[in-house]
């Protein structure tokens, strides 16, 4: 890899936001350096409050910044822009659509040609696993389900990074499980780069290529963790007897207890 690579970069990127009800500032994240190359999947972990959704919210372009820079393909993030999509933990996908206008949306507002998008929806949903629910409307769906109509219609607008924010954190264990694997078969697919937030340390270990700790706040990138496994290989039912995952895991584990109990003295 290498710099002329990269995708996202992200440089000496520090933060401050008023506290809600105090009003006093609080420092966010210092010096953040970071960069996403093509086709890679990058997870950041850290304790509760550590900025991970506060940088996400910055490259989203629904956070100003002031200090450092941040860019995609060398364009300065000052907003919301086509360059990146996002996935949250609430299923943002449109109630009075169905599956396939849902996924279908962002190619609409652009005025992509009826036949065109057709192609491109069909080919995502199928992507995503909801052939012979392209009529459904969310109410009719699963919790598991709306994710990847929502993982799909950001795909189909074909975004050159994607950002995830804990967007399997409010579904079963199971259900969780196999949206894990969906993501990582979908990576494969697609090599789109790809940004994801998590609190799970088991999570961001299986779906990683670098795993980006944060410190406690002021979050600060503490430690990178490389996760060599092949993709084709990440299958939940051989990770917990696989040594390189389970010294990845264990490493990102120590890495982040460390600061939940920094956090805790403060």
């Amino acid at each position: 890899m290498n710099a002329v690579s990269a995708k996202l970069v992200v440089e000496g990127l520090s933060h401050h936001y008023p506290d809600e009800y105090t009003g006093e500032s609080v420092h966010a994240l210092e010096d953040i350096n970071l960069e996403l190359y093509e086709g890679e999947l990058v997870s950041v972990v850290g304790p509760s409050g550590c900025g991970k959704s506060t940088l996400l919210n910055i490259l989203a372009g629904l956070l100003p910044y002031k200090v450092g820079t941040a860019s995609v393909d060398g364009n300065i993030i000052d907003g919301p822009g086509p360059d990146r999509g996002v996935v949250f933990q609430e299923h943002a996908i449109l109630p009075w659509r169905t599956v396939a206008k849902n996924i279908g949306h962002g190619l609409e507002i652009r005025g992509i040609l009826k036949s065109e998008r057709d192609r491109r929806v069909q080919e995502f949903i199928d992507l995503v696993g909801l052939t012979g629910f392209e009529d459904k409307y969310p109410h009719e769906l699963s919790g598991g389900m709306k994710q990847r109509c929502q993982v799909a219609r950001t795909l189909c607008s074909d975004p050159v990074v994607m950002l995830m924010d804990e967007p399997f954190a409010a579904v079963d264990a199971q259900t969780r499980i196999t949206l894990q694997e969906e993501l990582n078969r979908i990576a494969q697919a697609t090599q789109k780069t790809i940004l994801f937030i998590t609190h799970s340390v088991d999570e961001a270990a299986f779906l990683a290529d670098r795993c980006l700790v944060f410190s406690a706040r002021p979050g600060q990138l503490k430690e990178i963790v490389e996760i060599n496994i092949p993709r084709e290989k990440r299958i939940w039912a051989d990770m917990n007897n696989d040594p390189d995952f389970i010294t990845a895991r264990d490493r990102i584990l120590k890495s982040v207890r460390e600061e939940v109990s920094v956090a805790k003295e403060e």
